[in-house]
């Protein structure tokens, strides 16, 4: 193999060079420091690899003119601080083996990328000395170290960042929503790192302020997560803690009817690093399937630590990006995890809708207007139903015997006289607890009385959740019971959608539906599940097939049976509107508290609100 002489380099330097080392750092800059937030991170990264147990940091005007992270780490010596901002040299890796990655940096890339577009001094004393070095550092020419006043660890202060490159100046946001985005920052590294102080401002007051959390290793994590994200989250979370094949999963999940608009909620950490991993998301999303709707997202904090070699960090500059070895383990490990903890939640649901209702209460109050209405909607008024014993009452017990099994003439309810309220009989019900029934509000909400206060209920929305469990029970034992259509209904579609749904024919009858192709552009209806009785079957497969379209036809319809039995339980359920008499409503009270995960439907709505006496008694001013 020849091999080339200098001549030959010399020629080829008139059209491919070697570029300088400022320029080398400043493109890399373009890559790990996006803007002031990211360097926080990688300053505080360092901190936090150096053994910090406290971390301050400043930014003035957003981190255009000075930032600061100041640490109590290890520190470095005079040499090292020579090395720390020479590209690619770290103390990270004692060997070449990317494998073994136990550190949230390890390119050596962060602190010369920084200098390269910045004013830079770097202050650090060493554990092992007693004198203190200072290097500063303009466009990435470098001054000789000095002598410096410094406490133990590691002061880094950054003047007039991308100075050097104000073409990126240009692209900065306003000084509060940069100030923001690093205080997101600090909150996510927070979280991972409870046994670490952390403190943010702007050098006139401090907007952050987390201290070091007391206890075992769940308690620390969870006053951490408390103090970043909310008293309301430790109200409603649990918590996880998982192992397998080496992998550990740990860290706490809100209840599913504390839910948002978007993902921004989920916090999702492996190896202590903050990541946003689609394989992650997809797993969260997958535990909640039966509980949250499509468009909500739950509120989790979730760490996963891994084996060595397990997971790949270096695919992306920020390390926000990880491929996993085994993905397939690492979704089970999670989904299962997950759906555990929500199984043993019971009739668990968040208790923030309770203070969304009293508070609706409070204004209407202290704002008296005869002619006003509420500003409320039902979404905003439930709240956690209590912990329940499965009770033994079945709801469909009510049925009277010379009605057919169908949902759709009673829902599962029986249309008999009203209780006698003087009877004492429903009195008797108050122990129970969603309680003994009162009145029905609208036709559509049941107020009932327990030992404690009061509770209104959402009938659709519960029933809608009974006729769900029933439905994923009875497929999961042989399949749906079918019932005979009269006149079967032909259903016409277009040509797409009516190809997938015959494409899932043997599915479909798992589902108690029997359908055959009809001509053109159409289909037939012989068989419905019974659950759904005389529901509109023409809307009823119209829906199925924009289901089918929406998840895809590639998909094995059981994998998506928490979809389809969504679809089919909101067609099967006691409609909002529909007048109950006491026995009805009790009814549906005791099943229930006899079904699992009462406390929503499947689209992640609560399904009831209780309101104690003294809150009552309070709204009152008799407390």
């Amino acid at each position: 193999m020849a091999l080339l002489d200098d001549n030959d380099n010399q020629t080829l330097t008139g059209t491919i060079r070697r570029l300088p080392e400022g320029l080398v750092n400043r493109i890399a800059a373009g890559e790990v420091i996006e803007r002031p937030a990211s360097a926080i991170k990688e300053l505080v990264e360092n901190s936090i690899d150096a053994g910090a147990t406290r971390i301050d940091v400043v930014m003035r005007e957003g981190g255009r003119t000075l930032m600061t992270v100041t640490d109590n780490g290890y520190g470095m010596s005079k040499n090292e601080l020579i090395l720390s901002i020479e590209r690619h040299a770290t103390s990270k890796l004692p060997d070449d083996n990317l494998t073994r990655i136990n550190t949230l940096g390890f390119r050596g890339e962060a602190l010369p990328s920084i200098a390269s577009v910045s004013r830079m001094e770097i202050s650090s004393r060493s554990v092992n000395k007693e004198d203190a070095w200072k290097i500063s550092i303009e466009g990435g020419l470098t001054a000789k170290p000095v002598p410096a006043a410094i406490k133990l660890g590691t002061k880094v202060e950054i003047r007039d960042l991308f100075y050097a490159t104000p073409a990126r100046l240009k692209f900065l946001k306003t000084v509060r929503t940069e100030f923001n985005l690093t205080a997101e920052v600090i909150r996510k590294l927070a979280m991972a790192n409870p046994q670490i102080a952390f403190t943010l401002g702007d050098g006139d007051r401090t907007n952050i302020r987390l201290n070091v959390a007391q206890g075992d290793f769940l308690k620390t994590k969870l006053a951490r997560l408390t103090d970043v994200m909310g008293q309301e989250f430790e109200s409603n979370a649990l918590a996880i803690h998982s192992e397998r094949e080496g992998f550990v999963l740990t860290g706490f999940i809100g209840l599913p009817t504390m839910n948002r608009r978007t993902s921004s909620h989920q916090f999702l950490f492996i190896d202590g690093r903050p990541v946003r991993d689609k394989l992650l998301y997809g797993s969260v999303r997958g535990a909640y399937s039966d509980f949250v709707a499509y468009d909500r997202h739950p509120i989790v904090a979730l760490f996963l630590e891994t084996p060595a070699g397990a997971v790949d960090v270096n695919v992306h500059p920020a390390k926000t990006e990880v491929r996993f070895q085994e993905p397939g383990l690492v979704r089970g490990l999670i989904v299962g995890s997950l759906k555990s903890a929500l199984a043993e939640a019971g009739h668990r649901a968040s208790t923030t809708v309770s203070t969304a209702a009293l508070g609706a209460l409070n204004k209407s109050m202290n704002n008296p207007s005869p002619r006003q209405t509420s500003q409320y909607t039902s979404r905003d008024i439930f709240k956690l139903p209590p912990n329940a014993k499965y009770l033994k009452t079945n709801f469909y017990e009510y049925q009277k015997p010379s009605e057919t099994a169908s949902l759709a003439n009673t829902n599962g309810l029986m249309s008999s006289d009203e209780f006698d309220p003087n009877t004492g009989v429903i009195d008797d019900l108050a122990h129970f607890p969603l309680g003994a029934a009162k009145t029905q509000l609208h036709s559509t909400y049941i107020v009932s009385q327990n030992k404690t206060g009061i509770i209104i209920t959402d009938q659709h929305a519960a029933h809608e959740r009974i006729v769900y469990e029933k439905m994923k029970n009875a497929l999961m034992n042989g399949g749906i019971k079918r019932q005979i259509l009269l006149i079967p209904e032909v259903v016409e579609l277009e040509a797409s959608k009516l190809t997938r749904l015959l494409e899932q024919q043997i599915d479909f009858s798992k589902f108690g539906f029997i359908i055959e192709e009809f001509g053109s552009g159409a289909l037939i209806v012989r068989e419905v599940p019974s659950l759904i009785g005389e529901a509109d079957i023409q809307t009823l497969i119209k829906d199925l097939a924009d289901d089918l379209e929406e998840i895809g036809s590639t998909t094995i319809l059981e994998d998506k049976l928490g979809h389809i039995c969504g679809t089919l339980a909101c067609y099967g359920s006691v409609r909002a509107g529909r007048s109950l008499n006491i026995e009805e409503m009790n009814a549906l009270l005791r099943e229930m508290e006899n079904t699992p995960h009462s406390g929503q439907c499947n689209h992640g709505r609560p399904t009831y609100v209780e309101l104690n006496l003294t809150d009552v008694e309070r709204l009152f001013g008799r407390r």
